[in-house]
Formats: C-alpha cells, structure tokens, sequence
C-alpha cells in the first residue's frame, strides 16, 4: 500500500482515523457491537460513565480474549485508538477499517522504547488510549503482574488511567477457538487514578504501578461476581 515507512503508515493511519467518514464508521461498529455481541454474551456492565473523562485517558482492562478489547471499546463514547501489528495494515481496506476503528500500526519485535512514543503521540493528541497493563493475555480472575509502562505513560502525558474487569470473555473466546462460545459476560469499570505527576521516582512509579494493580483486581472481582458459574 502506499505508505512505505513506519512513521509514513503511522501518519497515514492518523490521518484516516481523523476524517469525518471514519468517525460515522466507528459510530455504526460500536453500534452494531452493541447490538449484537452484547445481546450474544448478555454482558453487563457497571461503571460505564467513568470511561466519559475528558482529555487523555488509558483505558486499562484485563486480558484474558481478543474479545476483551471490542467489547471495552464499544463501552465508551469516545474511539479509544490501540496498538495493533503492521501486518494488519498491509490490504488497503482493512486497514482503512481498522485505522477508522482508531488502530495504529507498530511492527512486531518492535522495541519497548519505539512503541511508548507511538502511544505518546495518542495521548499528547488529547486521545484516549486502550493499554493491557498485564501485557500479553493471561487466564484465570487474578491480575498477573503489571508493567510499569501504563503509568510511566500517565505520568509524561498526565492521563488518568481507568482500570477495567472483564469477566466470561476467556470461556468464550479462548486462545486457538474458532468460534465465540455463548457464555455471559462481564465489564466493572474500575475507579480511575488521577494523573500523576510528570516527573515521578522510580519508587513512585512502582508504588502508582501497584495501586493500579490493587483497582484492577477490585474491578475484576466485581465483574466476576457478576457472572455465575454456573451459566451456559
């Protein structure tokens, strides 16, 4: 396609994700979500108004399922833009769809510096943007360990971060299924954490870090509470 460069196809995918007709295409995705992946995993959700802050925001749920993040999206008003693999972007449509949706593209094996500036560049925008804090998918209702990245962002962009549970979406979609299993689902959005101060110690970090761990367990017990397991 055309852009040829990281930088050109990330600046491609902005400019995309910024005119009118991809704001009505995100519109009518986060409506057909609503009204069809919702119904399908009854998903309820408590907590939703939190995600309406204004300015930079990190969205940070579980994961545990690639449903994780279109039914967290679908939450909020606004278009959260995420991180997605370039080899995403290599068919013109799709990646004209997926950078409507608010994706932007970063190669894989890409190093841990070159993705934050990306996400940077979100959140200075004034854009919300949606971070898994555990990093790649984990199982089970306990919150794994967390990078120290998500608030190292909130601290340089001063976002405020909002933890997310999300139950039922690993018995739906697990790793290497093919098929969604229709199984209720849950969504506790999480107190948010003010943004902290732009320049913070690493001591500070560590302690923000763990706080965020502690809400996003509270949050995630909730949402889980609120799937029996008992359900089909």
């Amino acid at each position: 396609m055309g852009p040829s460069s990281d930088e050109e196809l990330r600046e491609w995918s902005f400019a995309v994700g910024d005119t009118p007709m991809a704001h009505r295409v995100h519109a009518l995705t986060r409506w057909v979500i609503q009204r069809s992946l919702y119904p399908y995993f009854r998903v309820t959700v408590r907590g939703r108004p939190k995600l309406d802050l204004p300015g930079p925001l990190i969205v940070a749920p579980v994961h545990r399922s690639n449903l994780d993040s279109l039914l967290v999206a679908a939450l909020s008003h606004r278009r959260l833009r995420a991180l997605a693999k370039e080899s995403l972007f290599q068919m013109k449509p799709l990646a004209w769809y997926i950078s409507a949706l608010g994706a932007f593209p970063l190669t894989r094996g890409t190093a841990d510096r070159e993705a934050m500036r990306a996400a940077r560049l979100v959140l200075d925008r004034g854009d919300p943007l949606l971070v898994f804090p555990e990093g790649t998918r984990q199982t089970g209702p306990l919150v794994s360990t967390l990078f120290d990245g998500t608030m190292w962002l909130a601290s340089k962009s001063q976002a405020t971060v909002v933890p997310v549970g999300v139950a039922g979406t690993e018995a739906a979609l697990p790793p290497g299924a093919r098929f969604p299993r229709r199984t209720r689902c849950a969504i506790v959005v999480g107190d948010p954490l003010a943004p902290p101060g732009a320049r913070v110690s690493r001591s500070t970090l560590a302690d923000l870090t763990v706080e965020l761990h502690t809400r996003l367990q509270r949050a995630n017990d909730q949402a889980h509470n609120d799937v029996p397991q008992e359900s089909p």
